[in-house]
């Protein structure tokens, strides 16, 4: 069965408490994070002198979809989202997307190494004040894993690909305990599962979060963006208006979790994985190096729910590259204002990093090939924001000389109003097995998992939903953390 371990290991348990104590942390429940209106006023009190980024511990509570979009003091209000026009996309279906700009690190991932570390850390598994967390990844999720220990009080180890962007090393530099670059880039998972396996037998005091493994990670998803997505969908849903389905690079799997909530509450929305077609493994069984940083790929996840994906998706990652330029150069966005798209709508078009793109380009593709219509919505995210590759545009620029306007006319012509059904896939139930069966070669061959429960993953109908029943007792015990430290 799936589930998250809340077994209590008393006596770390205390130490836990104890370093929670003497650091003034109080952690915030999935409940709180859901819904801030449930955070005492005292802490909102705090946080308005307080920045986003602050490694400050009651930024934990700033954990959520629903931060006021603002650098420094904001309170909460409701879900940050935007909705794309179609003189943008091209296609009439109304397409939204969720902002994870307005994080802690300016990232959403910050949320899924919260439900990784938390409920280790409540129960007693995880000792803060004897082991370091060990974050792989691919990007923000060690970036949020570290900015968590940061807050938490615990020593923390980033693993990342030396090709990712210099952005994120300088600013784990500041952040983590110790950086560590394995060789490759966005694809080469395996070796950053490699290192894991070396720190292990290093015989250090450790404990590795896996996001590709780790449920708190689906659970976090499942929970807080199912429910902002609800919250959004019954703020936009008009009479006639229909829930068509969201689109999402898989990455850890962690986000496209959510679609395992919605699809309680709208059984007939469909879900769309999305993945680079340089590395089109859940499409062909396939595998190459790609530049769509934060989405890791040659391998299924072992949190991934497959039977509940109904397509996947492959996204030229140079048409992510070419409209990253198209939205943050002037000359870009110079003409996108001369194709009529509204200067309140360019000025938040940096808050779209590389994945979010892909994204972006994932939902249209869905779009069109279910021929939807402006009475049908998708939804989507935004991952991070450009910010965070503020260094690929000066390199493309060097190889590739200024972004001029006729720069800007192709790449929005070919990659944005351009986006064909190409490259995608409806998946049968032997399709779906298909992806599923993948999984045994990384997770069960090469990480330690069992041949009965990838079985089970499949063929058990009570495996996911145990897990998704995680959520109060996990609420409970953090509860009883915080009054045993005497501060919540």
């Amino acid at each position: 069965m799936a589930k998250i371990d809340l077994t209590v290991i008393k006596d770390r348990q205390e130490r836990a408490i104890q370093r929670a104590r003497e650091r003034n942390i109080i952690i915030p429940t999935f409940a709180q994070q859901r819904n801030p209106d449930l955070i005492p006023d005292n802490i909102k009190d705090e946080l308005k002198g307080i920045g986003l980024w602050d490694v400050h511990p009651r930024n934990l509570f700033r954990i959520t979809w629903k931060n006021e979009p603002v650098a420094f003091g904001g309170g909460f209000g409701g879900v940050n989202y935007i909705e794309l026009p179609s003189s943008l996309t091209g296609t009439d279906a109304r397409i939204i997307a969720l902002v994870g700009k307005w994080f802690p690190t300016g990232a959403h991932k910050v949320g899924a190494a919260f439900g990784c570390l938390v409920p280790r850390l409540v129960t007693g598994q995880f000792d803060p004040t004897t082991q370091k967390a060990v974050w792989p990844s691919t990007g923000n999720y060690c970036r949020g894993g570290a900015y968590d220990s940061a807050l938490l009080a615990c020593t923390s180890v980033a693993i990342l690909p030396e090709g990712m962007s210099k952005e994120r090393f300088e600013w784990l530099s500041k952040i983590a305990g110790e950086v560590i670059a394995t060789p490759g880039s966005e694809s080469n998972v395996k070796e950053i599962f490699d290192k894991c396996w070396e720190l292990r037998r290093s015989g250090e005091d450790l404990m590795i979060f896996n996001q590709f493994e780790e449920f708190g990670n689906y659970l976090w998803h499942y929970d807080l963006t199912g429910h902002a997505m609800e919250e959004i969908l019954a703020q936009e849903l008009g009479l006639g208006d229909t829930f068509r389905g969201i689109a999402l690079t898989t990455g850890s799997a962690g986000t496209i979790g959510c679609g395992d909530y919605l699809k309680h509450k709208f059984p007939t929305m469909k879900v769309a994985a999305s993945e680079a077609l340089q590395c089109p493994t859940l499409l062909q069984n396939g595998f190459g190096a790609h530049r769509i940083e934060g989405i890791g790929d040659k391998h299924v996840p072992w949190i991934h729910n497959v039977k509940n994906t109904d397509m996947v998706v492959a996204i030229d990652d140079e048409a992510t590259m070419s409209l990253l330029r198209l939205l943050n150069e002037p000359e870009g966005q110079c003409y996108l204002a001369s194709q009529g798209l509204k200067p309140e709508l360019i000025e938040k078009l940096p808050w779209l990093g590389i994945s979010s793109i892909s994204n972006v380009l994932s939902a249209i593709k869905m779009a069109k090939y279910y021929e939807l219509t402006s009475d049908d919505v998708v939804m989507t995210m935004f991952t991070d924001a450009a910010e965070m590759y503020t260094s690929r545009l000066s390199e493309m620029n060097q190889a590739r000389g200024p972004f001029t306007a006729n720069d800007a006319a192709v790449a929005f012509h070919r990659y944005m109003l351009g986006t064909s059904t190409d490259w995608m896939q409806e998946l049968t139930y032997a399709d779906r097995k298909r992806v599923h069966n993948l999984k045994y070669y990384t997770w069960v061959e090469q990480q330690g998992k069992t041949y009965d429960e990838i079985q089970a993953q499949w063929y058990d109908p009570e495996y996911w939903s145990q897990l998704q029943g995680s959520l109060d007792p996990l609420d409970k015990l953090i509860d009883e953390f915080n009054q045993a430290t005497g501060l919540g």
